[in-house]
């Protein structure tokens, strides 16, 4: 997922400084939920128009669309209510039950991603119905968004500090206004109690549960909140539950830095490399390409400008998985000899079907919102003023590509109200069956680090797979994560604590 850039992220944590913090949810409900529980996910046909689907998805017979209605906020369900999109890929063999997937971001809508890669789960619907959702604020459930005004200028001077600020704070209102109510009841919390009515409408006693990259912090919160409700866990690309937003941006720039580096260091080993045969000097050009964009961006006939940043986030994706690297390597050589971006931009997936009826900005935006309402840490703008210079430093030197983009993550949250503290706090030693985590060494945007940290944290129930390969999350790279992941959650083959999958990728 593409990370926002440092003005457009600023504007969007500025936007909620008069909302009140998140509900933590670490109790039990007590309001009367029944009505929610009491449910049944009525299925019907997909539409391309309505759930942005391609026409060879909304033909397929096994293919449904749903909504379920979960309450806005948990202590007041009668207070309002939120309509979740919903999508099911019925079981091609002997169904066991449901099987729900969370792609990550946050932000990562559901309904498109699984409809996006039907063949890519083709074996575990051999055993399940395996369904995707937008979660609340997501996608076609209820988007947030900022709107679509343009974003202030980029923050070149830290002098400018207080000014950019104060400019960004005439954003707030549009931001509120634009995302309406369910923005206040946004993060991983709600959403994992959305989860459960979920899994009491598809009718399963037990949730089985695939979560990918920040998916897997929905999936440990969900074994805190609701552990007698966990069935087949797996969590694969594992978040941090621990860190501030300010630590897990360093560490993300430097995971995306040296999975840069390596792809630099593969391409200048191979004849026609636009770079030449220096990774040393790869990695100057590369900056140079970057900045020179940023000041000049290249602007299409309609008037649309590509800019450094807009490479930068395609390079972010693109380093995702290693069987993009020829691709990415052609496209870099079509943007450095001939000027043309196109190349460029169909790697980072631009080019493709439109969603209607969900804001160009909602993925950003849900991205800040989410990671906001999970992180009780929150300085505030004059504190923003007097580091600002320093923490541009601190980033550059941990990436001089993403350092920028990641800066990001840390100046969202200013300003914000605290978030929960229930993920930081309260999620440990889980009393649940055994969840199978997967580490990438290799994975530029989760550490494997975080894998054995998180196993820790939840204590007996996790188990852990290494795989030694490339890219972020192993299930779609490697044939034995794959194999392995199957087993578990078809047949309940779990692999022993530390077991390993070694690097598939042959040159």
């Amino acid at each position: 997922m593409r990370i926002p850039a440092l003005t457009g992220v600023t504007a969007l944590a500025l936007a909620l400084t008069a909302l009140p913090a998140t509900t933590t949810g670490s109790a039990p409900p007590r309001p009367d939920l029944k009505r929610f529980y009491a449910q049944k996910v009525k299925w019907a046909a997909c539409t391309p128009q309505k759930q942005n689907l391609p026409e060879t998805v909304t033909k397929n017979a096994d293919v449904r669309c749903g909504t379920l209605t979960v309450p806005l906020d948990y202590a007041r369900p009668g207070s309002g209510t939120v309509d979740l999109a919903m999508l099911k890929v019925k079981a091609s063999g002997k169904k066991r039950g449901s099987l729900l997937v969370n792609f990550g971001g946050p932000g990562g809508p559901g309904v498109a991603g699984l409809g996006a890669d039907l063949k890519g789960f083709g074996d575990l619907g051999k055993g399940y119905d395996v369904v995707g959702f937008d979660p609340r604020g997501v996608g076609l459930s209820e988007p947030v968004s900022c709107g679509d005004e343009p974003e202030p200028e980029g923050l070149d001077d830290p002098d400018d500090a207080a000014a950019v600020l104060e400019q960004l704070r005439a954003t707030a209102e549009r931001c509120t206004k634009e995302s309406g109510p369910v923005l206040e009841h946004i993060g991983t919390v709600n959403v994992s109690r959305d989860m459960d009515v979920m899994r009491a409408a598809l009718g399963d006693k037990k949730l089985n549960y695939l979560g990918f990259s920040y998916g897997t912090r929905l999936g440990a919160v969900y074994a805190a909140q609701f552990p007698k409700k966990v069935g087949r866990m797996v969590l694969d690309g594992v978040d941090t539950l621990t860190e501030p937003v300010d630590e897990q941006g360093l560490v993300s720039a430097e995971g995306q830095q040296t999975a840069l580096d390596n792809f630099l260091l593969w391409c200048t080993k191979n004849a026609g490399c636009v770079f030449g045969d220096d990774s040393r000097r790869a990695r100057e050009t590369m900056v140079k390409v970057i900045e020179d964009l940023d000041a000049m961006p290249l602007r299409s006939t309609d008037g649309e400008k590509f800019t450094g940043q807009d490479v930068v986030s395609v390079i972010g994706s693109a380093l995702y998985s290693r069987q993009a690297w020829p691709a990415l390597s052609q496209a870099l050589g079509a943007l450095l000899a001939d000027g043309d971006p196109r190349a460029l931009l169909r790697v980072g997936g631009a080019g493709g079907m439109g969603r209607q009826d969900v804001p160009q900005d909602n993925e950003t935006a849900a991205l800040a919102a989410v990671n906001c309402a999970d992180d009780p840490d929150r300085p505030d703008a004059r504190k923003v003023e007097k580091e600002i210079g320093r923490l541009q430093r601190e980033f550059k030197e941990a990436s001089p590509v993403f350092g920028e983009h990641n800066l990001g993550l840390v100046l969202m949250c200013f300003g914000w109200p605290a978030g929960t503290s229930y993920i930081r706090e309260d999620v440990r030693d889980v009393d649940t069956p055994k969840l199978l985590l997967v580490g990438t060494r290799g994975d530029p945007a989760t550490p494997y680090r975080w894998t054995v940290e998180t196993a820790e944290r939840l204590g007996s129930a996790a188990v852990v797979l290494d795989n030694k390969g490339d890219g972020h999350t192993g299930y779609f790279g490697s044939k034995c994560v794959k194999a392995k992941v199957d087993g578990f959650l078809l047949y309940k083959e779990l692999p022993k604590n530390g077991s390993s999958c070694s690097a598939e990728w042959r040159e």
